[in-house]
């Protein structure tokens, strides 16, 4: 009996969570974080990551919350993921998987560099990284930029490393006053694997001032995310879909900015 009121608990918690989610992403638009204080203009966003696979794990929504209000994103991926020697497989999976979040193949940029190959160990060059991004950035005339946050996550040193990349050349520029520069809050791994249910932390979290500028961005279509995820047939294993629907990632993104 017990045991029956524990479960009947979490299932209640957890669709509560759901519901307050998606009356979030009704009600709630965060222009803020798009807007800075000016009128609507269309943002040029580039979002860097690691690996195939993380935009669609940790960054959908994001990507969706801003796909679905007309701003242009642009998908820097740092490495075609060929730890286990699928990269070209991988590099068709991303593809694939940004145009199920609305992201054109035309703008999304795969990097196969062999000092930025993927791997546990492996130190990615924070100078090499920087040159990419900049010209990234002057390509595609980019005022904002999202990536990972120093623990990057999950603790892979290559998202690490995309961090201090991006920090390298545009938090440390003075040159570059232009340009947002916002990051992936990573949470403990009990908020982490709380799915839904993190909903009410983050928003606490980030109505704290001594957080600094904080956005929790709900994701409005969750289904996208699984949808996506899928794409990757070669990363679609038993563990990654049970983290798709535990991960608090699935659900929101909360952005801290730093520049």
């Amino acid at each position: 009996m017990a045991l029956i009121l524990v479960i009947a608990c979490i299932v209640f918690v957890w669709l509560t969570s759901l519901f307050k989610i998606l009356l979030l992403a009704r009600i709630r638009s965060n222009k803020n974080f798009t807007l800075n204080g000016r009128a609507f203009r269309k943002r040029n966003v580039l979002l860097v990551i690691a690996h195939p696979d993380d935009e669609s794990m940790f960054f959908a929504p994001t990507i969706i919350f801003l796909t679905s209000r007309g701003h242009n994103v642009q998908i820097l991926c740092l490495s075609n993921g060929d730890a286990d020697g699928k990269g070209n497989i991988r590099k068709q999976e991303l593809y694939q998987a940004c145009v199920s979040l609305k992201v054109p193949m035309q703008q999304v940029k795969i990097i196969n560099h062999p000092d930025l190959q993927d791997g546990f160990g492996k130190v990615w060059n924070h100078s090499l990284l920087a040159k990419i991004i900049e010209e990234e950035i002057s390509s595609h005339c980019i005022d904002m930029i999202i990536t990972f946050d120093k623990y990057g996550v999950s603790g892979h040193c290559n998202h690490r490393d995309v961090h201090h990349g991006v920090c390298s050349k545009l938090v440390y520029d003075t040159s570059r006053e232009d340009i947002e520069v916002w990051e992936l809050v990573s949470t403990n791994i009990l908020r982490k694997y709380s799915g839904p249910n993190d909903i009410w932390l983050s928003m606490f979290w980030a109505m704290l001032p001594s957080n600094g500028t904080v956005q929790c961005l709900v994701n409005e279509q969750s289904r996208r995310s699984f949808i996506a995820m899928a794409q990757h047939e070669s990363q679609w294993v038993w563990f990654r879909k049970l983290f798709v629907i535990l991960s608090s990632y699935t659900y929101m993104n909360t952005l801290r900015k730093i520049k």
